[in-house]
């Protein structure tokens, strides 16, 4: 017998900008905007839309610029309008906003195995710990759920929220977040059941 599905979402990672070239961390929402291969990725997620038939009942869009420019772009192959969620925001960096990988990691350490034992603390001062982030987004997406029982809807939103959202349907520990990357122009989907969930694709990025 067939489960009862509550849900199907399709998660598109915004499209790039500056900052995925620089491979540089931040919690701005305003700045940066999508840069040309940002574009050029939200194009290819629209052709993958189109040819794999992804039907939706509504889109749904973070608040922050590369996020709704992204989805405005998508939205106009439905003919929907762009329903935005303030909730779904990317996690906060405090003291590393705006700093690359490379000179965080360069500069603390064993800061990877730190978040993977206490993923409940913040990794620097003013960040938000990563199982605070997953709880936290988990809880919004439920409730998008619970207004959507038995719609297929479009949320596009920031990767390290895609990447909380696999983890918190699949009920992994929260530093599971750090075993896998979400790339910016991807898409993922998950169907949300009464007792469970399915991820049927993550971080797939259309070829052309």
């Amino acid at each position: 017998m067939f489960r009862e599905r509550r849900c199907k979402i399709t998660y598109i990672a915004h499209g790039a900008t500056i900052y995925t070239e620089e491979n540089r961390l931040t919690d701005n929402e305003n700045y940066p905007p999508l840069n040309e291969e940002g574009n050029e990725e939200i194009e290819r997620i629209c052709n993958f839309l189109k040819i794999r038939r992804v039907k939706n009942d509504r889109i749904y869009s973070s608040q922050g610029a590369r996020a709704l420019e992204s989805a405005e772009i998508i939205a106009k192959i439905y003919k929907k309008s762009v329903e935005i969620d303030e909730n779904l925001t990317p996690r906060l960096q405090g003291e590393w906003n705006n700093l690359t990988v490379e000179k965080i990691l360069k500069n603390n350490g064993d800061i990877i195995k730190t978040m993977m034992k206490s993923p409940e603390k913040p990794p620097c001062e003013g960040a938000e710990p990563i199982a605070e982030f997953v709880e936290r987004t988990g809880k919004e997406l439920e409730r998008l759920i619970k207004d959507n029982l038995g719609n297929r809807i479009i949320i596009v939103t920031y990767p390290d929220v895609i990447q909380a959202a696999v983890v918190s349907a699949l009920k992994l520990p929260p530093q599971a977040m750090l075993n896998f990357s979400i790339k910016t122009g991807s898409a993922t989907q998950i169907s949300y059941y009464k007792n469970s969930n399915l991820l049927k694709y993550s971080g797939y990025l259309p070829i052309n």
